[in-house]
């Protein structure tokens, strides 16, 4: 993912890290997850892809983003004629790919008595290429732009560029050569890498063929972002997150099946916490690894406890469920530091100590959604401590979900309309909805109302991104609304596939293609994680997303 460090987290790491300078919660277990972690890397495997097409890029305002690629040549088009006849061309993969780049050069006349210069412009979907990258205005870094120049000083050559990159596309162009000298591209291809390795099993016959097609497109997803971590895009941030993490772990459940990443990256966020004993929201692997220093993600650290429980219905690995309880158990402490007597979390202490994320929506009051969420993360822990027979240790958890559902239902919840209001100026949105129907504060009749009655409500934030689209088709089938659940999963998710998707995007709005939280929309992610779960919920509810009808 891709989030911008705030100073205020900075502040509250400084603030706890002081107030435990005596000692390191896990100083005797650190070394001992970490090195599970590095046990547990899996190998990547290697597959070399090549190009199919030649294609021209031509502007189009019914195309997402108002660009779309034409199919011009075969590839071999390429090959054959002097690549100075042909400068500028776009070579199109055919799918997304997702590693290491090389192309050869081959004397067609003449001496290479000077250097050749190219410029390489990587694109996951027609409109990267079609952008000019500068000047740049986005929020971060431009070197997450995939241009590269490349010097070649000799000829014949193969040339190798040393960045992963993550594309369908690529741009060639010549910046300078001999007037002397001719010279032909032989070939381009990628050694494509990702440790997914097990084929997933096939979909039901009866599957609605967009169904298929939503299913395929989420695992290309989900594979390309399984590297050695659970990546949140292998385009950018190239890191683990743990909201990515729960995701992508839950899709891989129903899929890959690759458990010893999930478990890689589990002991990874363990072993990289804070000193406080806090998990902070986004690690790296290299060049060893480390935490983002300051990114303190409230919500996230609490759903490191539900993918650890996730993690131990999938595969009865008690051993490392028991290994990294005392991580789980100390996230709840979270929720005791900032839940008050009346039963609400102290939205406005949390809101300044923390970062609270749960949406890529500007304006969106959290309250609500944090009273859920913590609800949902306390009944979740309670859950995995009892598969540990270790529920004696939250003797206190029991009454307090009962303590905070009732806050919530009488300091949140309107009778009148049905729908929960967040925040003093008592907010409408669908994640208050969402996590508070999550959380099971409302009863089944109750949440199907509320879900039903935002749809409704003008003026209402919506969901900004699929992340918080997930945890919507998560709420409505909880609720019953099986064909809400389904027809949401066919809209949003299909409305990419109708729109040239081939792996799913960060950010999607179906009112604003333009949308992008960096203030520059080529810099958005176009393969990323949190994305992928169509995967999940077409593979475990067959009985909604495998048949031909709507399931009522």
């Amino acid at each position: 993912m891709k989030f911008i460090c705030f100073a205020l987290s900075v502040l509250f790491l400084t603030g706890l890290a002081s107030t435990v300078k005596a000692q390191d919660y896990y100083a005797s277990q650190r070394n001992n997850w970490l090195a599970k972690a590095e046990n547990a890397k899996p190998r990547l495997n290697e597959t070399i892809k090549r190009p199919t097409v030649l294609v021209n890029l031509i502007a189009d305002k019914a195309s997402f983003q108002g660009w779309k690629a034409v199919i011009a040549t075969p590839v071999d088009t390429l090959y054959q004629r002097s690549f100075r006849k042909q400068n500028g061309i776009v070579v199109d993969f055919g799918e997304h790919v997702t590693g290491y780049v090389s192309f050869k050069l081959a004397t067609s006349a003449g001496t290479a008595d000077a250097p050749l210069r190219f410029k390489l412009t990587f694109g996951e979907v027609p409109s990267e290429l079609a952008t000019p990258f500068d000047p740049y205005s986005g929020g971060l870094s431009r070197a997450w732009l995939q241009d590269e120049v490349v010097d070649v000083m000799d000829v014949p050559a193969t040339v190798t560029i040393a960045r992963r990159l993550a594309f369908r596309y690529v741009k060639i162009e010549l910046l300078g050569s001999s007037q002397n000298f001719d010279f032909k591209m032989v070939d381009i291809s990628c050694k494509a890498v990702t440790s997914a390795t097990e084929k997933p099993v096939e979909l039901a016959a009866a599957t609605p063929q967009q169904f298929k097609d939503i299913d395929r497109v989420g695992l290309n997803t989900l594979r390309e972002c399984m590297q050695t971590v659970y990546e949140d895009g292998p385009k950018r941030d190239r890191r683990l997150w743990i909201g990515d993490l729960y995701l992508e772990s839950l899709a891989n459940n129903y899929s890959f099946k690759s458990y010893e990443l999930t478990k890689r990256c589990l002991y990874l966020l363990a072993g990289l916490s804070g000193e406080n004993g806090y998990l902070i929201g986004t690690v790296f692997e290299n060049p060893e690894p480390h935490p983002q220093a300051g990114q303190y993600l409230m919500d996230y650290a609490l759903l490191y406890n539900v993918a650890l429980k996730e993690y131990l219905s999938a595969t009865k690995d008690e051993q490392t469920a028991n290994d990294l309880w005392p991580v789980a158990k100390r996230q709840l402490d979270i929720i005791n530091s900032y839940v008050q007597a009346n039963g609400l979390m102290n939205y406005e202490k949390a809101n300044k100590e923390w970062w609270l994320f749960f949406d890529w929506k500007d304006g969106l009051d959290k309250q609500a959604a944090l009273q859920g969420l913590a609800i949902y993360t306390l009944k979740q822990t309670y859950e995995l401590a009892k598969a540990l027979n270790k529920e004696t240790e939250l003797k206190e958890v029991p009454s307090l979900i009962k303590k905070m559902s009732a806050a919530g239902l009488k300091n949140l919840f309107n009778k009148q309309t049905g729908m929960f209001e967040s925040g003093t100026s008592k907010q409408i949105s669908y994640a208050s909805q969402i996590w508070m129907v999550i959380a099971g504060v409302t009863s089944k009749q109750e949440s199907q109302k509320a879900l039903l009655t935002i749809r409704e409500t003008k003026n209402a934030l919506y969901p900004g991104a699929p992340y918080l689209y997930h945890y919507y088709v998560q709420a409505l089938i909880d609720a019953g609304m099986n064909t809400q659940a389904k027809e949401t999963v066919s809209n949003y998710w299909g409305g990419m596939i109708q729109k040239g998707a081939d792996t799913f995007w960060e950010v999607y709005d179906p009112n604003n293609e333009f949308l992008s939280p960096y203030n520059f929309f080529p810099v958005n992610s176009y393969c990323h994680a949190w994305s992928c779960t169509p995967v999940y919920f077409i593979r475990k509810y067959p009985e909604i997303f495998q048949t031909a009808l709507l399931n009522r």
